[in-house]
């Protein structure tokens, strides 16, 4: 139907069509007439036929079928109206138009509401773009899949206007596994049904990397897809293969990346491909089936350049190419002709290119080298290291990671393990108010990659967290990743790490289909409405104690990650199965090299030392009485021990679990549950063991055995939990600390609390007074009252001019003393301190000029002391530790 036919027919000036039945709560009706203006482009792209048909599909699996109209005259009477379209399509706008409702002229943003069409309701959905659009008909579709009655689930009754917080949502999906990836990489029935789910939670970029399998091109078994260009095509004027791979093979690898694209740009999703390995010549690798030949230093660089232009050619719905230019890229650091004759290779694919630099050994002249090719540049920053900590981005980095004058690294990493270490496991200093890249966070897997995560309200605050100092979204490595990484993967074995064959779902992913809802629909939206992420469970009082257990004991991780960190890298420090750090004597071998000496539990450094004590400094605060205000590891065990023991009664309330898929979560939260009570007892062990070592004290040692026992009992019960349901190997890579399962580390635990009791003989009752005190506090409760206080953070500062803070206090009693700690927001600077002024209930601070004449914003926090035993900190952590604990000012 014509645009001028339609409005003739009835919707012009807003006028309502005759005959359509209300799409009211509660009613059935035959058919759902689904109105698109045939000449509306937004409506007859490809993401909005997609979408279309998506909720086509929810209707048809209800029973209901939808009938696609132009003319409204062909509408039946007892069919339910839906109308769909561009935002701007006279269509939408016209039964719009007595709502009072304007569409956010926003991309990506989104209208569902109630419109008159003649004297009965119908709903609208609407967006600004494609996306937009389609992020409103999968919103239909998904409440119509989830509902007992779907005719009542299209029924709008509150208008829905909803705009995306995050501009980049992207998922990682990582090769690392010839035997555990090739399958799902070949399989055309996985990919439509895993893209699907993606759009629909609205994530708006999928990253397939390759290149990720190892770090270093020594003892390589598993090369597939390892340097993938010739895994991928044929380059004219270069002879360069992989050996003991069939042309054949090579070009259905091609022909299949060439239809994961398509199909994922044909939902409104970005592709980006990742090539994260240059390197081509594997060191002490006899195993490796597939070497790279025909390649020599003198052609590698050219040869790169003109694969990736090809591959950019071939594959003409790829964005966005992902790079790392660090060491463990293959390419020694500093070699800075190499990186501009690939970015050179983006450039000659004749269309705009997004170059993605990880952001690990990066520095100005790389990023430069990026932009001088014209293209977008976007650098992807390390959150929380390798891991995923608490949902905030740490007030410091690690002393390891740390600037030191004249240090430079070794081999290949003499930039990111020298003087570029500060961007290994962090932001680094690449946040500066007048960079020409855009910025986003990548979370790697380090923390948790086989059990099930899902924490609605965190999610939102990670949604917030990404948008830090305009920082344009995140890319999340999905679960999973990582598994068979090095060599380890073993042909027909469980992706997941199942057992139990009855437990895995037909594809991987669907296991964790609830993760990516909440984290999909939470980064677009951190105010998403509860009854979304509700609809996977169900929404039943049982369906709702899962979702809380879940919730809360997906946070037992993170606190951990961020609050005790004996290695950043994912492939040494890996929580869920935690390779356990004696106390007493370090181990040999050692998988944490990056720990401080002594390289023992009790020393370890917080991945965010600011406002985390380590064990020891907090058992030498305790014993001193001179607390610092940092959040201290009997503080972090108390968290722990609540989190799993209210995960526990909200599970025990779920009731039987006999959905499948509400059995796999159970199983994942009693995991979770065990983890949260090891360390809670083990942290508390080593801070009793610290007081042991500084005091001698029997007592303290003796309630550290106690504890570490409590840790050793819960760690069994996972171990149980765990047996028959996980397989013996979980390998995420050939580290010691990666491979095995909960059960075997036992011995290393039991082994720790041996030599501890050896030290019983040798130790005696303090008779100082502090060290009992010490030891109580150890094992109490920790108390730590809020401030009273208040401040207003100033909406943005003018470089060079003062900035001056105030705090105001609330209660009875002020602060005998504050003090102001201030940094750019740069983490190779430190923070400055000023002792505050006190007024009239309040203190006050000044940050110099010359101090504020940065390009970098500000961020800063407060030290309230109350007396010789109360020290605390401001705004400090909120109760569900899920807050921003400083304040950041932008320039204005």
């Amino acid at each position: 139907m014509r645009r001028r036919d339609f409005l003739r027919a009835g919707l012009a000036g807003g006028a309502v069509l005759g005959g359509l039945p209300a799409l009211s709560r509660g009613e059935r009706a035959a058919s759902v007439a689904l109105i698109v203006d045939p000449e509306d482009p937004v409506a007859s792209s490809a993401a909005g036929r997609w979408a279309i048909g998506e909720l086509r599909s929810a209707l048809s699996g209800a029973g209901v079928a939808m009938l696609d109209r132009h003319d409204l005259r062909d509408v039946p009477s007892d069919a339910a109206c839906i109308v769909a379209g561009g935002a701007r399509s006279p269509m939408v706008q016209s039964a719009l138009a007595g709502s009072g409702l304007t569409p956010p002229d926003v991309p990506e943003s989104l209208v569902l509401a109630a419109a008159k069409l003649s004297r009965r309701p119908a709903t609208v959905a609407c967006g600004p773009d494609a996306r937009g659009l389609a992020y409103a008909l999968t919103e239909l579709a998904d409440r119509a899949r989830h509902a007992a009655r779907p005719h009542a689930a299209l029924h709008v009754e509150t208008p829905v206007v909803e705009r995306p917080a995050n501009r980049v949502r992207s998922v990682m999906r990582q090769f690392t596994s010839e035997p555990l990836d090739k399958p799902w990489f070949y399989d055309r029935g996985m990919w439509p049904a895993y893209l699907d789910m993606l759009a629909t939670h609205r994530f708006n970029r999928f990253h397939l990397a390759f290149g990720l399998g190892y770090d270093f091109l020594r003892h390589v078994d598993d090369a597939y897809f390892l340097f993938a260009y010739p895994f991928l095509l044929e380059v004219p004027g270069y002879r360069v293969r992989a050996a003991n791979l069939a042309d054949e093979e090579r070009d259905r690898n091609l022909d299949t990346l060439r239809f994961i694209a398509r199909q994922t740009v044909a939902r409104g999703i970005d592709f980006q491909l990742g090539i994260w390995m240059h390197g081509y010549v594997w060191h002490d690798s006899p195993r490796a089936q597939h070497t790279i030949e025909g390649l020599t230093p003198e052609t590698h660089a050219a040869y790169c350049r003109d694969a990736l232009a090809a591959l950019l050619r071939a594959c003409p719905e790829i964005s966005s190419v992902a790079l790392r230019t660090h060491g463990e890229s293959g390419v020694p650091e500093g070699n800075y002709a190499f990186w501009r004759t690939i970015f050179d290779g983006v450039a000659r694919c004749g269309r705009r290119v997004e170059i993605d630099l990880h952001a690990k050994g990066l520095d100005t002249r790389m990023i430069d080298a990026a932009l001088d090719t014209g293209m977008p540049v976007n650098v992807a920053l390390k959150g929380w290291a390798e891991h995923q900590g608490l949902p905030y981005h740490q007030a410091a980095i690690r002393e390891h990671e740390m600037p030191v004058e004249g240090r430079s690294g070794q081999g290949l990493m003499t930039l990111s393990e020298g003087s570029r270490s500060i961007t290994r496991y962090g932001y680094g200093d690449l946040l500066r108010d007048d960079r020409r890249y855009t910025v986003t966070h990548r979370v790697f897997s380090g923390t948790q990659r086989l059990l099930l995560w899902g924490d609605p309200a965190a999610a939102a605050a990670y949604s917030r967290a990404f948008q830090f100092c305009d920082s344009a979204g995140t890319d999340l490595m999905e679960p999973v990743t990582c598994r068979g990484r090095r060599g380890t993967g073993k042909a027909g074995g469980s992706r997941i790490g199942y057992a139990d064959p009855q437990l895995d779902p037909q594809w991987d992913w669907q296991k964790y289909g609830y993760w990516y809802r909440v984290w999909g629909r939470h980064l677009y939206n951190p105010e998403t409405p509860p009854a979304v992420w509700q609809r996977h469970f169900g929404g039943s009082p049982a369906g709702r104690a899962l979702e809380s257990s879940l919730a809360r004991t997906s946070r037992i991780l993170p606190l951990v990650s961020i609050s005790h960190m004996p290695s950043a890298a994912c492939d040494a420090y890996w929580l869920e199965v935690y390779w356990n750090q004696p106390m007493v004597r370090e181990s040999d071998p050692n998988p944490y090299t990056d720990s401080p000496s002594p390289k023992t539990f009790q020393h370890v450094s917080a991945l965010d030392p600011q406002l985390f004590s380590s064990m020891s400094d907090c058992a030498e605060e305790l014993l001193q009485r001179r607390p610092s205000g940092k959040y201290s590891s009997v503080e972090v065990s108390q968290w722990l021990a609540d989190l799993a023991q209210r995960g526990e009664e909200d599970l025990r309330r779920a009731g039987p679990l006999r959905p499948l898929d509400w059995r796999r979560t159970g199983i994942d939260i009693e995991i979770l549950i065990g983890l949260g009570r090891f360390f809670a007892a083990k942290l508390r062990s080593g801070v009793l063991y610290s007081i042991h070592e500084r005091t001698g004290d029997r007592p303290a040692l003796e309630a550290a055995i106690r504890t570490y026992k409590a840790a050793r009992a819960a760690w069994a019960s996972v171990a149980a939990c765990a047996k028959g349901v996980y397989a013996d190997d979980l390998s995420a890579s050939d580290k010691i600390s990666n491979r095995g399962a909960w059960a075997d580390r036992l011995p290393l635990i039991d082994a720790d609390i041996a030599q501890m009791e050896e030290r019983l003989a040798g130790a005696s009752r303090s008779t100082d007074p502090a060290v009992a005190a010490a030891v109580a506090a150890v094992l109490g409760r920790p108390r730590r009252e809020p401030p009273a206080c208040n401040h207003e953070p100033p909406r943005r500062f003018r470089p060079g001019e003062e900035l001056p803070l105030e705090i105001v206090h609330r209660g009875r009693v002020t602060p005998s003393s504050a003090v102001l700690y201030y940094r750019h927001v740069n983490q190779a600077e430190r923070f400055q301190t000023v002792t505050m002024t006190a007024g009239s209930g309040s203190h006050r601070a000044v940050v110099p000029a010359e101090y504020t004449d940065s390009p970098y914003p500000l961020m800063y926090y407060f030290q309230l002391t109350h007396g010789r035993g109360s020290v605390t900190l401001y705004p400090g952590f909120s109760g569900d530790l899920l807050n921003q604990p400083y304040f950041v000012v932008q320039r204005g």
